[in-house]
């Protein structure tokens, strides 16, 4: 048996319009190259459960079978693998062997595992679970506004989310996201803008589901601090960014979503307008996932003129707009630096933004809250998901902040689940040290100080 030669014979079938990415033959290939240097590498094994799985299979056919490599592995560790990654992508920033580091290997393991993911559903049909998982935006829409109280009751009664457990495979234990009884989008259409809104241009929020439906003051909050530091904010027609889609290999609703997005958003791309989304694993889908899933100059733009909302109040600080008529200190601060805000090579935004208010310090920490959109909240996963966030939780408690602050909603789940703290979204956090909290105090509190 040969071995495996670490360099693609060609560029790796990893786009979506690829002509290749669907064949079977090709992608089997590229996992058993991919799996090969990784299992000489082992750089990665303590980031989640995709690469012990990988070594295991490795080594088991080393000692066993006579391989020198992955050149055995069959599709039941594809699968393996492919199952216990979260797509939090810090494999690919730290990896030595990928194309951003100018290597001729080319690895992409977070790609590779998305499309095995892909191949999958059209092989077998996106599962139950994945396809009520990939909709958090129907969900929202329907569960959140006047159906809100029941929804959240339903949602508190152990018993009956032991039923949701069995039904659809989602987790009993994970303390999914209440749902908001008045939504954003209900809040923007009433609320009335500061007098400083529209003195340096307008720009468009892309709100997230979660902040849509379940955690309305993190959009308020920045569409509140946007207007301080004058803008006008408006809110056009969206829909679910598409990544729980991806999440269970549903290409083509994905791809839906994006291409209804990307029609709604050009138009204000065109006008000038920056698209300012307050989540990092949406902000990361637009500019990383639509260009691939449309493969549209459209899609290019839209992903070139749009912007994390920190990441859009750090380019003001650079060019020394940015308000800093503070009220108020925030005291000590964890800073939960998010995954999906890092594959973007963005940095901490929040973090140095918040690091200007008065009285206020900063600890950074950048360990991974094992959720990662819909993977952590599956019933089969929920205890792996558990134990590798404790790394997180620990320096969280370690901390001994007075705020803790997190970017991704969902991480700040895990977090007020674990330490017993409701993590702030930074847009809320400046909201307070520049005095607004009051203009959106009767929404749902994500949390407070």
């Amino acid at each position: 048996m040969a071995k495996i030669d670490p360099k693609p014979k060609h560029p790796p079938a990893l786009g979506f319009k690829h002509p290749l990415f669907w064949d079977e033959r090709d992608h089997e290939t590229e996992l058993r190259r991919v799996f090969e240097v990784c299992h000489s590498c082992r750089m990665c094994v303590n980031f989640c459960g995709s690469f012990p799985a990988l070594f295991k299979s490795v080594d088991r056919d080393i000692e066993t079978r006579g391989a020198h490599g992955a050149e055995l592995l069959n599709d039941q560790d594809f699968e393996a693998v492919t199952e216990q990654c979260w797509q939090c992508k810090l494999c690919y920033i730290e990896c030595p062997y990928t194309v951003d580091q100018g290597h001729a290997w080319a690895l992409d393991v977070p790609r590779a595992l998305q499309r095995d993911k892909a191949i999958r559903a059209r092989r077998r049909g996106v599962t139950l679970q994945d396809q009520v998982l990939g909709e958090p935006g129907r969900l929202g829409a329907a569960m959140s506004g006047a159906f809100a109280p029941i929804s959240n009751f339903v949602n508190a009664q152990r018993l009956l989310r032991k039923v949701n457990e069995k039904a659809l495979g989602i987790s009993s234990k994970f303390p999914v996201p209440t749902f908001a009884r008045e939504p954003f989008e209900q809040w923007h259409s009433r609320h009335t803008p500061l007098p400083s809104a529209g003195t340096k241009g307008t720009v468009a929020i892309f709100a997230t589901c979660l902040a849509d439906y379940n955690f309305p003051r993190i959009a308020a909050a920045t569409t509140r601090v946007l207007e301080v530091n004058g803008y006008h904010v408006i809110r056009p027609p969206q829909q679910c960014c598409g990544m729980p889609n991806l999440d269970g290999g549903d290409i083509d609703a994905a791809k839906a979503k994006a291409q209804f997005n990307v029609e709604h958003l050009l138009p204000l791309v065109e006008q000038g307008m920056p698209i300012i989304a307050p989540g990092p694993t949406c902000s990361y889908t637009i500019k990383k996932e639509w260009p691939d899933l449309l493969g549209t100059a459209a899609a290019k733009k839209v992903a070139s003129h749009t912007f994390e909302s920190m990441e859009f109040l750090e380019k003001l600080r650079r060019d020394k707009s940015l308000v800093k008529e503070f009220t108020r200190g925030l005291g000590r601060i964890a800073y939960h630096s998010a995954c999906h805000l890092r594959a973007q090579k963005i940095g901490t935004p929040g973090a140095r933004i918040l690091g200007l208010v008065p009285d206020t310090d900063v600890e950074i920490i950048d360990k991974c809250s094992a959720v990662d959109g819909t993977w952590g909240m599956k019933t089969q996963h929920y205890e792996t998901g558990r134990a590798y966030a404790q790394k997180l939780t620990k320096a969280v408690a370690r901390a001994e902040a007075s705020i803790v602050v997190t970017d991704c909603a969902l991480s700040a789940r895990r977090m007020e689940q674990e330490n017993a703290v409701t993590p702030l979204h930074p847009m809320e956090a400046l909201a307070i040290a520049y005095g607004l909290s009051p203009d959106f105090e009767h929404l749902p509190a994500q949390s407070a100080i």
